[in-house]
C-alpha cells in the first residue's frame, strides 16, 4: 500500500457512513456463507452461480459507494489543496483494478 499517497482519509467518515458500509459488508459475508453451505449441500450449480453473481454485484456496489465518497470528499479536497493530479492518478490506478 505504500504506493498510495494517503494512509488515512482527509475527511474522516461519519459513524453513519461507517455503519452503512459495515452493514453492507456483513450482508455480503452472509451471502458468502450461504454459498458455502450450498456447496456443502451439493446444490444445483446454476443456483450457486446465481448467488455468486449477486455477491459480485453487491461488492461492486460497495466499491462504487466508497468511490463516490472518495471523489466527493478526498479528491475534491486534494484538488482544492493543489494535489489533484496525484490524487486523480491514484484513484485511476485503483479503478483500473476494478475492471480486471
Amino acid at each position: 500500500m505504500d504506493k498510495f499517497l494517503h494512509d488515512h482519509p482527509r475527511k474522516p467518515r461519519t459513524q453513519n457512513e461507517i455503519d452503512k458500509v459495515i452493514n453492507r459488508l456483513k450482508r455480503i459475508e452472509g451471502q458468502v456463507r450461504g454459498v458455502q453451505k450450498m456447496v456443502e449441500e451439493d446444490r444445483y450449480c446454476m443456483d450457486i452461480l446465481v448467488q455468486i453473481s449477486a455477491i459480485q454485484s453487491a461488492l461492486k456496489n460497495v466499491g462504487f459507494a466508497v468511490t463516490e465518497r472518495h471523489i466527493n470528499h478526498c479528491v475534491t479536497d486534494a484538488i482544492q489543496q493543489g494535489e489533484g493530479k496525484e490524487t486523480i492518478e491514484e484513484l485511476m490506478g485503483v479503478l483500473k483494478q476494478f475492471s480486471k
